[in-house]
């Protein structure tokens, strides 16, 4: 059975603890930032930050209010990023049948620049990157090297509030609807965030669109290119017998 991640924010406390075992977990080299007043840190995903913790400052019931979202690839249950890399490169994208996890492999080395960023262009959430040295797109693996061993993901491991859960989906979307049905007391907004969809799931305290941008699953302007089209056109099709 395919597995699920369950981020509970109203128990984050922006510690980063899971930025940093997801970074040295990984072995990633650091990257150099500045500071642009905000305890965000780095502005956005790279290709050697698969998780970052987002700050959101707001006013609300005339108090100010920070809104801490650990943002990572959310391993869609149908991944759009995998459709479109197919059709130029078949394999660069895959979905480990266990898991359910979506994971780029070395093949996606051989997309064009062009075709990475199409890739990148159709994931609603702008989760990958391209790494310039090596032209391989990243982002994150979900720790499948870990699960694999059984071992939980270093996110989830190092999380010290309980706000991050892993486990089989049908008993992380209970434990989602019963943690937001107790969140509700307190936060009357309070929701999950597109669970028919993800295989990582977030439940959040207040409207989704003051965390920040991609917090809202959108719908990309251009999801298929020309190029894209024509190789699916191009498939062998399966004729069914009736």
């Amino acid at each position: 059975m395919p597995k699920a991640f369950f981020i509970d924010t109203s128990r984050c406390t922006a510690c980063r603890g899971c930025q940093v075992a997801c970074k040295e977990w990984h072995e990633h080299k650091a990257v150099p930032t500045l500071q642009r007043g905000t305890h965000q840190n780095p502005p956005d995903f790279t290709p050697f930050n698969f998780k970052i913790v987002r700050f959101s400052e707001h006013k609300i019931d005339g108090r100010i209010k920070w809104l801490f979202f650990p943002d990572q690839c959310r391993h869609c249950l149908v991944p759009p990023c995998k459709d479109a890399a197919d059709a130029y490169v078949p394999g660069a994208v895959v979905q480990d049948e266990a898991t359910g996890a979506v994971l780029y492999t070395d093949l996606s080395k051989k997309l064009t620049i062009d075709q990475a960023r199409q890739v990148k262009d159709v994931c609603p959430y702008n989760i990958p990157c391209r790494d310039t040295d090596t032209g391989m797109l990243t982002k994150c693996d979900w720790c499948i090297d870990r699960q694999r061993a059984g071992m939980k993901p270093a996110c989830v491991k190092t999380c010290c509030t309980g706000a991050m859960n892993v486990g089989e989906r049908d008993e992380m979307l209970a434990l989602a609807r019963r943690s937001l049905a107790k969140v509700k007391k307190d936060h009357p907004q309070a929701e999950l965030l597109d669970e028919d969809y993800l295989s990582v799931i977030y439940l959040v305290t207040e409207p989704r669109k003051l965390y920040y941008e991609y917090a809202e699953r959108r719908t990309p302007a251009n999801p298929m290119t020309r190029q894209a089209f024509l190789a699916m056109l191009a498939r062998p099709v399966t004729r069914l017998r009736g």
